[in-house]
């Protein structure tokens, strides 16, 4: 077996020795371009070669600090000794057979630890797909089986995917809707709780926000006619926004009321990324389905939608699958990453990043008046920008912030509606003192401007 050189073992140290991106890089992104669709872009155009910990290591030997875990993905850290101990053996034993021709025991043993970890104890079900994006849609034909309704609602600024009903429970046009249209049909948005940003201040956000819901869902859809109501308890492309608290329990309390399917959308939000197992736990909400993937499965391509059994299985026989659902190599590797975030007692870690990083974001935010909000919880932190002496969106200068971190050898990421947040998601396992030391690039960058 070859020789593993990445994963926990790998040099825990930012290494900047070449241009980023450096020679070898721009040469494979000069390949990339001859082959590879135009639409699959890249924030930042180094080619990996390997990562662990806190780390990615490129072609050229750059190491960046690494503030994305491939997007809330890698947070038990890229190569996860469990999670390549698990994956392996199964390698090794069969790849595939198809869980819906001839299934095996880590598909049920994902299930049976999903029924263990999410809220609620209740009787729950799960059934296991590829992506989150396939989990939404499939929570949404379950929804729709259990009720024998047709609509759906989703909230402003939330991002639900990419194929075509999930575009449509997407909020944000550019890049993930623009062109792609006509959606699939029965998709109704409402507003959403965002603080920041509520009119008549943050204090009000919540009861008048949950009022217009329901106005809305009862005029102008008739709730006896949606199926579902699906949100994000922490959004993340919308730009990490938390719903005012009080907005969640209220939505939920009238979907219950009404019959609704309940679905927390916890893909980028759940798996230890807030410090507790999943977001929605923080206001004490039940959902009736949860959608999981990214943190799952340390890496590999793992979904799942998990909730009460009587509506799980209210599809008929047949109706939930998918050839490659529910990987045997990917549900070995989401045994890892589990067992790793149980050993590791990585919502305490992630406590601590919130903590690390919102005491230093919350210091520059008192140096620096563009920074209009520092939020989140745990490891899905964010900053939002504005212009000076308003809170106009600024995503110029949120552009300028990122591509300067990125040349430093950090690599960040910016999201949210108005492309004027920045987000980090360190991977959990990440050192303090590579935390710290990709603040000090950032809050240097913020000097520089």
């Amino acid at each position: 077996m070859t020789e593993l050189s990445g994963g926990p073992a790998l040099p825990q140290e930012r290494r900047v020795v070449t241009a980023i991106p450096g020679p070898k890089s721009q040469e494979l992104w000069a390949r990339k371009q001859e082959t590879v669709a135009a639409g699959v872009g890249a924030v930042l155009p180094v080619f990996v070669k390997r990562a662990g910990g806190g780390v990615l290591e490129d072609v050229d030997g750059n190491s960046l600090i690494d503030f994305g875990s491939g997007i809330a993905v890698t947070s038990v850290g890229n190569s996860a000794e469990a999670v390549v101990r698990r994956a392996v053996a199964q390698l090794a034993d069969f790849t595939h057979t198809c869980a819906m021709v001839t299934p095996y025991e880590t598909y049920v043993e994902v299930c049976e630890q999903l029924a263990e970890l999410t809220p609620g104890d209740h009787a729950k079900k799960s059934a296991l797909f590829n992506s989150g994006a396939e989990a939404v849609e499939n929570a949404v034909k379950i929804a729709r089986a259990y009720t024998k309704r047709q609509a759906v609602v989703v909230f402003d600024h939330g991002y639900h995917g990419r194929t075509n009903l999930t575009m449509a429970l997407t909020a944000k046009n550019m890049p993930y809707k623009h062109g792609f249209g006509p959606f699939a049909p029965e998709v109704y948005r409402v507003p959403l709780a965002y603080p920041y940003r509520w009119l008549t201040g943050p204090e009000n956000c919540a009861q008048e926000a949950a009022d217009q819901v329901i106005t809305q869902i009862t005029k102008q859809i008739g709730a006896e006619n949606v199926a579902a109501i699906i949100i994000e308890p922490v959004l993340g492309e919308g730009g990490f926004i938390e719903p005012a608290k009080g907005f969640l329990p209220a939505v939920a309390n009238f979907a219950k009321e009404n019959g609704i399917v309940f679905v927390a959308d916890e893909i980028q939000s759940g798996f230890c990324r807030t410090g507790q197992w999943f977001a929605c736990e923080d206001e004490g909400v039940v959902p009736d389905l949860i959608t999981t993937a990214k943190g799952i499965a340390g890496g590999l391509p793992l979904a799942a939608v998990t909730g009460r059994a009587e509506i799980m299985d209210a599809a008929h026989a047949g109706g939930l699958g998918g050839t490659y659902g529910g990987n045997p190599v990917a549900c070995a590797a989401a045994l890892g990453s589990i067992e790793t975030m149980r050993e590791l007692d990585l919502n305490a870690k992630a406590k601590r990043i919130e903590e690390v990083m919102k005491g230093r974001l919350t210091a520059m935010q008192e140096k620096f008046d563009i920074i209009g909000e520092v939020r989140g919880r745990g490891a899905m932190i964010a900053i939002e920008l504005v212009k000076s002496g308003s809170k106009d969106p600024n995503p110029e200068v949120t552009g300028a912030l990122a591509k300067a971190c990125h040349q430093e050898g950090l690599l960040v990421l910016t999201t949210g509606t108005f492309g004027n947040v920045l987000r980090f998601l360190p991977p959990l396992v990440i050192g303090e003192d590579l935390l710290n030391e990709g603040l000090d690039i950032l809050e240097a960058a913020f000097g520089a401007l």
